[in-house]
């Protein structure tokens, strides 16, 4: 453990981790963005913006998330950070996608009656009454997947983003012996339970603080 846990190898490692929460953090606002917008108009059920977001979603969400990564790191113009975090937003915006339709459907549609007949509007409906219920009820699923994207930005190792594993990578690369290799994933392996333990954590005392 000591011929590579030094000073200089745990700050390599820090700056990979860095690049994982920043990736991981443009991910889980973005995709909670657009994917809020596709499971919304997915929920609609009718017109155009209804059958290209069921389009979208089934699509993306039977491809796998290493694919849409390389593909995108390769055939667009973007650097390698923010080719990850497009290609994370585009897949994890459909898995958001499909927790909010869930959540939207949760709601009775005595609701959607009752708001009628105080005079909202379709809009002022979904805004004002059913929206917040729902976000009452997906906020487990939701923080659930905002861990599995933190977990999913190990993929970007295989296009060279220097984020934790891929920096865990360059490391092993100095060792031969099979110790050394596995106490360094464990590391790694730690480091990524840690984060999503603390997301987790965060997300539950806010959880009971609102309730």
């Amino acid at each position: 453990m000591n011929s590579f846990l030094t000073a200089d190898t745990a700050l390599f490692l820090l700056r990979g981790l860095g690049i994982t929460l920043v990736i991981a953090s443009c991910t889980i606002v973005l995709s909670f963005v657009f994917g809020s917008v596709l499971g919304i108009a997915r929920y609609g059920g009718k017109g155009p913006a209804a059958k290209v977001s069921a389009l979208y979603i089934d699509t993306v969400r039977n491809i796998p998330l290493l694919l849409f990564i390389i593909g995108f790191r390769f055939t667009l113009p973007l650097p390698p950070v923010v080719s990850a975090v497009t290609a994370m937003t585009v897949f994890t915006s459909a898995m958001v996608a499909e927790i909010v339709r869930g959540g939207l459907n949760g709601i009775p549609h005595g609701q959607w009656e009752a708001a009628y007949s105080q005079g909202f509007s379709y809009v002022g409906t979904l805004v004002y009454v059913v929206l917040p219920q729902a976000v009452r009820k997906i906020r487990k699923p939701l923080m659930g997947q905002f861990v599995t994207a933190i977990k999913d930005t190990s993929f970007c190792s295989v296009i060279a983003v220097k984020e934790l594993m891929y920096s865990g990578t360059i490391i092993m690369g100095k060792y031969v012996k099979s110790v050394q290799v596995i106490a360094l994933y464990a590391v790694i392996a730690l480091v990524y339970f840690l984060v999503n333990m603390l997301l987790l954590a965060l997300s539950k005392k806010m959880i009971k603080e609102r309730e």
